[in-house]
């Protein structure tokens, strides 16, 4: 007999740490650095990519003078050195949240950052050891929009994504968990949150998380 939910995945960014603009104060200071202007389109469309689709938009796109292995490595050192010295935001009531999950169901996390810097914000919250399996999209064929992140934590986990609950903040985070046929639980930011249509697609729509607790994902499945 299946128990529902079977797992709990989380996304990272913008869910548990505040980092998305901390990404995009990052990716904008390397474009000015270059002398390139930032399109209007460039953050949105970045949310939830793989690191191999965002360094190629970077350098492709947004125009960057280094090839895109190495604006990858550009962002991702900025960014461990902020995480090394403490400049990363833990959201309010993110590791209560994730061990009052963990307690009673096996957890996940699907996250389009690199593996390093999924490591470092897991351990900036201090709940590494409630999660069983992290997947980075760096690992898998194609990023959030995609649906591959959250399959691939799942199949890690030995649990249906349709018996699964996904944790997002982003658009296209929401787009990808609910491709994967789980339901979604959205915790809109206020740093671009997902538009209205994609909210009205989403299982839950919470202010926090203190709202995410084992009651509310059981009763998704009522």
């Amino acid at each position: 007999m299946t128990t529902f939910p079977a797992a709990v995945v989380f996304d990272l960014d913008g869910t548990l740490i505040d980092s998305e603009q901390t990404w995009d104060e990052v990716r904008r200071g390397l474009a000015a650095e270059d002398g390139v202007p930032w399109p209007d389109e460039a953050t949105t469309a970045m949310m939830g990519m793989s690191t191999q689709e965002w360094s190629t938009y970077l350098s492709e796109t947004v125009g960057l003078t280094s090839d895109p292995d190495q604006s990858a490595r550009r962002v991702i050192d900025a960014l461990l050195d902020r995480y090394r010295h403490g400049r990363i935001e833990v959201l309010p009531g993110a590791a209560d949240a994730v061990r009052r999950l963990a307690a009673e169901f096996p957890l996940g996390v699907a996250s389009s950052s690199a593996r390093v810097l999924i490591e470092a914000g897991l351990d900036a919250i201090g709940v590494r050891d409630a999660v069983s399996v992290v997947v980075s999209t760096e690992e898998v064929a194609n990023g959030k929009p995609e649906p591959d992140g959250y399959l691939e934590a799942c199949r890690q986990l030995g649990v249906d994504p349709a018996a699964s609950v996904a944790v997002e903040d982003s658009g296209n985070g929401a787009k990808s968990a609910l491709a994967a046929g789980m339901k979604t639980v959205v915790i809109p930011p206020a740093f671009h949150p997902p538009s209205d249509d994609i909210l009205q697609r989403c299982d839950a729509v919470l202010d926090g998380l203190a709202d995410l607790t084992p009651d509310l994902v059981r009763s998704l499945f009522d």
